[in-house]
């Protein structure tokens, strides 16, 4: 197929700050691009799948002093078990990197470079909180006060997390140092700025004509466009970040924000200066036929809808503009919003020594919070592993391979005259086929990963009412045209699971004895059927019940957490 059939994608997920280790609210959108990463692979698309350590800016800074320790060290510790934790999680990013590294660093400094001589940036003196006790100005987190939008009594200086508009942290009401507590003082100091007002009809123009936007991104986005976009800071006063290239900007940085959306493009430079192909990155940002496509939590919504695309506007550089902006909604922890301090939630180290990485996948992909919060419990876990993964999936795929096993010799049998009820199961595999690739091209996860499911438990009603063990005995042709018809639904699911659940589907995959891995098969092969004869492998249950009873599972989370900390 052309390049037009088969358009190229560059998938991005947010970059995750690394303060302390993500929980499960925070490798949401990662493991979604994830799941669109490897579908569109398998569908033949050319895809580069991005992302990094967030290491710059105050989440890190406030974190450090709190441990006493200098940022370098805290991000070099971090970066190094994120990147290790993810590789466990089964993501297939491409390329993660780290706003440390030297592409990156040196990408923004010549981006902004351009920026400020196309007039799209100035400088002014503004008063801005002034820790007294601390001696240091408190940009972004370093404050923290009152909403004067919403209300919200923790709201931080960069953004309100309740009502997701942008802060300034000179208007928070009753602010205080995340630090020490205290009430700040005002502090006249210079900084530069993005003239978004400039800007402003271009990317209204942008955001409303979007066609692959949600309503929610795009009624989100044209609603704050609506209230007027005013001039944003693009430097702080801080030591830890990239020093701003502005003249007179000594002992300035960028905002860690200003800096993190680029690193989509300069993680995309850093892949390809590693392969020896410098110019590649330019044919997923500037060939007007590559896709551009963003998975992150709706707090970022506004910087991937309205700040990137007014940066890359302001470049003049004929970037591609996001192609689309994916956004969930928040995970909740049994009914309360993660917290570190109050040890509310599960954080991704302490999941994987739970329960393998396929369970946590499965389980979020299937309660994914798209169109509302959703709330994370350990009932719902456990019915979701036993219910879904053991009993329907799991069960049905023993039955058959075993079946095939124990009745024709392990081998895939011929199928003899098919019945209404043999076709109908196959046109049903078919349909949920189709279903899943519409959600998923549409990036609508939760409900794709429902329509596979769905081809499990057909297969298991299906064997209920063939009994293709009873019809063994009464009529081979007719037992063996059952079970080849159930291998065909065997096969399909290892296709269409792989993007979920990886591991599981590579086991199923060498159960089936096909060759090579199935991650490396091709979307379409799901429909294309094994032939008679082929010898399958020994079959192995592939998942396991967890403990059903909530507090048993809680109770394990607190014995993990006490032997970490002892």
């Amino acid at each position: 197929m052309g390049s037009q059939a088969k358009p190229r994608y560059l998938i991005g997920a947010a970059w995750p700050y690394i303060n302390y280790v993500p929980h499960l609210g925070t490798i949401i959108p990662l493991l979604s691009a994830d799941v669109a990463a490897r579908f569109l692979r398998m569908k033949g698309h050319d895809v580069l799948f991005v992302s990094g350590s967030d290491e710059h800016g105050t989440p890190i800074e406030v974190e450090a002093v709190r441990q006493g320790v200098e940022p370098r060290e805290l991000t070099d510790k971090n970066h190094a078990l994120v990147v290790r934790l993810f590789r466990e999680w089964g993501l297939s990013l491409d390329s993660y990197i780290r706003t440390e590294h030297p592409v990156h660093k040196e990408f923004v400094k010549r981006f902004y470079e351009r920026v400020y001589e196309n007039g799209y940036i100035f400088e002014r003196d503004e008063e801005l909180p002034f820790c007294p006790k601390c001696q240091r100005f408190l940009p972004d987190r370093f404050v923290e006060g009152t909403c004067p939008y919403c209300g919200y009594e923790k709201a931080r200086g960069d953004q309100c997390e309740k009502c997701g508009r942008l802060m300034d942290p000179a208007k928070l009401i009753e602010p205080r140092c995340a630090i020490c507590g205290s009430r700040p003082i005002r502090r006249a100091t210079r900084h530069w700025f993005l003239d978004l007002p400039k800007l402003e009809e271009r990317v209204r123009d942008y955001v409303a004509s979007n066609k692959q936007f949600s309503e929610a991104v795009r009624a989100f986005s044209l609603k704050l466009l609506k209230e007027g976009l005013r001039p944003r800071s693009i430097t702080r006063d801080t030591k830890w970040g990239i020093d701003a290239p502005f003249p007179g900007a000594e002992g300035k940085t960028i905002y860690c924000w200003f800096e993190a959306v680029l690193g989509y493009i300069s993680a995309t430079i850093a892949y390809f200066r590693e392969k020896g192909e410098p110019n590649g990155w330019l044919k997923f940002w500037k060939d007007p036929g590559a896709r551009t496509v963003f998975f992150i939590g709706k707090d970022n919504i506004p910087f991937h809808t309205i700040l990137l695309p007014a940066l890359l506007l302001a470049s003049e550089g004929g970037y591609n503009l996001p192609w689309d902006v994916v956004s969930n909604e928040f995970l909740l922890w049994e009914g309360q919003k993660f917290s570190k301090s109050r040890r509310i939630g599960i954080w991704i180290n302490e999941a994987l020594e739970l329960f393998p990485a396929d369970y946590w996948r499965y389980v979020l992909m299937a309660i994914r919070p798209e169109l509302r919060d959703a709330n994370f419990t350990w009932r719902q876990f456990a019915e979701k592993v036993n219910a879904d993964l053991n009993d329907t999936v799991g069960n049905f795929i023993h039955r058959t391979l075993v079946l095939i096993k124990r009745y024709f010799a392990g081998r895939v049998p011929k199928p003899g005259h098919m019945d209404e009820p043999d076709r109908a199961i196959l046109e049903a595999l078919r349909a949920s086929f189709e279903e899943a690739t519409r959600e998923l091209y549409a990036f609508r996860l939760r409900s794709a990963l429902k329509a596979i499911i769905d081809v499990a438990r057909e297969g298991n009603r299906y064997l209920n009412e063939r009994e293709p063990w009873r019809l063994v005995r009464e009529d081979r042709e007719q037992a063996a045209t059952v079970l080849y018809v159930a291998a065909q639904l065997a096969k399909a699911l290892a296709i269409m699971l792989a993007p979920f659940v990886p591991n599981a589907a590579e086991d199923l995959w060498r159960m089936l004895n096909l060759p090579g891995s199935v991650h490396g098969a091709s979307w379409d092969d799901a429909l294309r059927p094994l032939e008679p004869g082929h010898a399958i492998g020994e079959p192995r249950p592939l998942f396991k019940r967890v403990p059903e009873d909530a507090e048993a599972l809680r109770k394990a989370l607190e014995e993990l957490r006490a032997r970490c900390s002892s």
